[in-house]
């Protein structure tokens, strides 16, 4: 019988990009660049300067040339300054500030400008943040947001004193695609935007925001640090490993590092879930994540709504078969939902080579934990197919953009017709915007001998971006590295529960990584015995323990459930 689903609005964000790393800069002593700020012939301390900013209103016009710009472009200026007065409440307060908005200009005249924004505050804590996007951008954050997984009961960036900062990544989306889902990648037919959205747009909306800081302030930030997720996590650790010296703190979350890998897989899923009969409705969707949840939800020793030891649920879906295999109700799964069920939650590998050199994808976790009916985000309301449909899941709409125009540059080629495993005439401009696209080196030496530091923070229920791809970067810097070397400036957690953009999230992270990130950069403490919240409504915020890779929080088997204390970090690896 045929199924259908209600389609649901809603979703996040995610990306691709970045290019190997440039030629290297001229070296300055490793401990002096990351704490020594660029120089500026009227640069005054960040507390002299926090009292004496520049009159907003005299931003307006000020030239962006393009030698304060490290990447080629044809300089800018600044289009818009105002004083926005103070505005809201509890931790989402902020003081008064100038808000600029500018404009960088292309070398190629046929490409689009990159457009920025820069919030500073008058009460100015010398410091700055910059935020990374999502999905194709094409908008510019809200530089009066917060980081990933954001605390609940401390002030965001530029209430903490921030100067806060974010670009398009070099192109502006369609103005029917709303800013919720950056899901316009017709940008994708110009080269240099392809460029910019890759990588290069960071390190010039950097820069620029760079020169309007110290220009309104007369001085340049003591400490800088950036904080995204999905693309946003993706771009901040190109920038730890394309500038090494330009942030001494980075926040990446549910990164998107090996953006083109992952493209490919969200073709997997399209033609999975194109093939007659292997579609999932919505209360089928349902059916397979309560029969995990029965499954694994109590192997950390709680039956708490949270499979804490993902990598270790092992749920069989043809437990859910229907008799004979055939699609007969929304109480059973037919063989050819399972088969899908089964190669969705699979490593994807290619035979041929990428120019990036990754080989595969390692699935998702839809058979440990991840919910497949978050709208959108995961398998969406309806199959893929031509036209993509606008309610089908998320990452197949973003396949379809990459074909239509990053792969082809057809915007009416059919998605489904370019297989991934053997995309026959399109493999050599697949392996090219690999090598734009994938952040995959993991050699942050340079960044860790600046004093950098680093936290990647990932939701083991993520439906979109898979936590096991984040694993797979994290064992590579530890490679690179060194295992000792890398616990001296990089942590990874692994959150139980969360998902992408804590969207409907059985565990709604909420921990405050920045905080803990200054600490780290500014004062040498290294984050120990960290706490996260479930701040989801129907968490009560319930405390657990942030376990450190590759530890996982279990149950003591006694004690209040809701608490972090009544948990230990245990040591199981996962698996990959």
């Amino acid at each position: 019988m045929q199924k259908t689903i209600a389609a649901t609005g809603l979703v996040c964000a995610l990306v691709s990009g970045a290019l190997p790393p440039p030629a290297p800069a001229p070296r300055v002593s490793p401990a002096h660049a990351a704490r020594t700020p660029p120089a500026h012939p009227a640069q005054v301390s960040p507390a002299h300067a926090a009292r004496t900013p520049a009159d907003c209103g005299r931003l307006r016009g000020l030239r962006l040339p393009a030698s304060v710009i490290g990447l080629p472009t044809t300089g800018g200026e600044v289009t818009a300054a105002r004083t926005v007065a103070p505005a809201g409440g509890g931790t989402s307060a902020t003081g008064a500030y100038c808000r600029v908005d500018a404009a960088l200009h292309p070398v190629d005249p046929r490409a689009p400008d990159i457009t920025l924004r820069v919030a500073l505050p008058q009460r100015w804590n010398g410091k700055s943040m910059m935020f990374g996007g999502g999905g194709y951008d094409g908008t510019i954050p809200d530089v009066t947001g917060d980081v990933p997984f954001g605390p609940t009961d401390r002030p965001r960036p530029l209430g903490r004193g921030y100067a806060t900062y974010a670009g398009d990544s070099g192109h502006q989306a369609a103005p029917d695609f709303t800013p919720t889902t950056s899901l316009d990648g017709s940008f994708g037919v110009n080269d240099e935007a392809v460029r910019n959205f890759a990588g290069d747009a960071l390190k010039k909306t950097h820069d620029a925001a760079g020169h309007i800081i110290r220009t309104h302030y007369r001085a340049a930030p003591a400490h800088r640090y950036i904080a995204g997720g999905s693309s946003g996590g993706r771009e901040a650790l190109a920038v730890a490993q394309r500038w090494p010296t330009d942030f001494d703190g980075v926040i990446s979350a549910y990164p998107a590092w090996n953006a083109a890998a992952l493209n490919l897989f969200f073709g997997y899923e399209a033609q999975l879930l194109s093939r007659p009969g292997a579609f999932l409705n919505r209360a089928e969707q349902d059916l397979l994540y309560r029969g995990v949840m029965r499954s694994c939800d109590g192997d950390d020793a709680l039956r708490d709504g949270v499979i804490s030891h993902e990598a270790g649920c092992r749920f069989d879906p043809r437990t859910l078969r229907c008799p004979g295999g055939g699609d007969t109700a929304d109480t059973c799964l037919s063989d050819r939902q399972i088969h899908a069920v089964e190669a969705l939650s699979s490593p994807l590998r290619w035979t041929y080579r990428l120019a990036s050199g990754e080989t595969g994808y390692p699935g998702f976790p839809f058979l440990s934990g991840a919910d497949m009916t978050t709208p959108l985000l995961g398998m969406g309301a309806r199959a893929p197919g031509n036209p993509m449909p606008k309610d089908s899941g998320y990452g197949v709409q973003f396949w379809d953009q990459w074909v239509r125009y990053f792969v082809t540059r057809d915007p009416a080629h059919d998605p489904l017709a370019v297989d991934p495993r053997r995309p026959g005439a399109w493999r050599h401009r697949i392996s090219r915007l690999s090598a734009l696209q994938d952040v995959n080196d993991a050699d942050l030496r340079r960044f860790a001998a600046a004093g950098g530091k680093l936290l990647l923070l990932h939701g083991t229920a993520d439906e979109l971006v898979s936590h096991r791809s984040t694993v797979e970067y994290f064992r590579r810097v530890q490679r690179r590295v060194g295992p000792h070397a890398t616990d001296s400036f990089a942590r990874l957690y692994l959150i139980p529960g969360a998902n992408h953009v804590n969207v409907d999230a059985s565990f709604a992270a909420s921990y405050d990584s920045l905080s803990a990130l200054e600490d780290w950069t500014e004062h040498g403490t290294a984050p120990s015995r960290p706490v996260v919240t479930d701040a989801g409504p129907a968490g009560h915020a319930r405390t657990r323990p942030l376990c450190a890779f590759p530890s996982w929080p279990r149950y003591r088997g006694h004690g209040d459930p809701a608490a972090a204390r009544s948990f230990t970090c245990h040591s199981t690896p996962p698996r990959t």
